[in-house]
C-alpha cells in the first residue's frame, strides 16, 4: 500500500469559532511543550518578518537517535497546523529532497498518525508527533513508501541506503 497524503487544507474560510478552537489548542500545545519536551528536540511558533508570531506554523528540529545511522544529525522540520486543528492533523515537512523512504520528494512526512484517514486522533500532541517522526527516521515503514529511491535502497540495497543517510547526517549538524 502506498501512503496517500492527508487531505490537509488551510485557509479555506473556517468560521472564527473554528479558528479560535485551533489557536487555543495550539497555544496549549506550546505551553505543554515548554514545560515538557524531550532532550535535544526544538519546537516553537515561527516569528514573522514583522516580529509577530505565527502560531499556525512551527519551526522544529529533531535529533537523530543515538546509536543509529541518524545520530549526529539535527533535522529541521516545519509543522503547519490547519485552521481545523485538532480535528484535522498538521502537515510536517522536512526540506525538499530529504532522503527517507517515508518522506515525499517535497519533504512532506508520510506517517499514519498524521493521516486523518488512518491514525490521526485529536488528542495527539506535538511531542508525540515529533517523537513519532524520530522513530520513523530510525525505523522506516516499507509498506508505506513515499519516495522511490530511498524506498528501493532501503528494501534492496541496505548498504547504499545507510551510506546516503550518513551523507545526509553531515548536511544537518547540530546548531548549538
Amino acid at each position: 500500500r502506498v501512503c496517500a497524503p492527508s487531505r490537509w487544507v488551510g485557509g479555506d474560510g473556517v468560521d472564527s469559532e473554528g479558528m479560535s478552537i485551533a489557536k487555543g489548542r495550539i497555544t496549549q500545545e506550546r505551553k505543554r511543550w515548554r514545560k515538557d519536551h524531550p532532550p535535544g528536540f526544538f519546537a516553537r511558533p515561527e516569528t514573522k518578518e514583522d516580529g509577530s508570531t505565527n502560531m499556525f506554523r512551527w519551526k522544529c528540529h529533531i535529533p537523530g537517535r543515538k546509536d543509529t545511522i541518524w545520530e549526529g544529525g539535527y533535522y529541521p522540520i516545519s509543522i503547519d497546523f490547519p485552521e481545523e486543528y485538532p480535528q484535522r492533523p498538521p502537515k510536517c515537512k522536512f526540506s525538499e529532497g530529504f532522503y527517507h523512504p517515508n518522506v515525499y520528494p517535497s519533504g512532506t512526512v508520510c506517517l499514519s498518525i498524521l493521516n486523518e484517514d488512518e491514525g490521526w486522533v485529536p488528542s495527539i500532541t506535538v511531542k508525540q508527533i515529533l517523537m513519532g517522526i524520530q522513530d520513523l527516521l530510525t525505523d522506516p515503514n516499507p509498506n508505506s513508501p513515499a519516495q522511490t529511491d530511498a524506498y528501493l535502497d532501503y528494501t534492496k540495497n541496505r548498504d547504499k541506503y545507510e551510506l546516503r543517510v550518513k551523507k545526509q547526517v553531515e548536511k544537518f549538524p547540530p546548531k548549538f
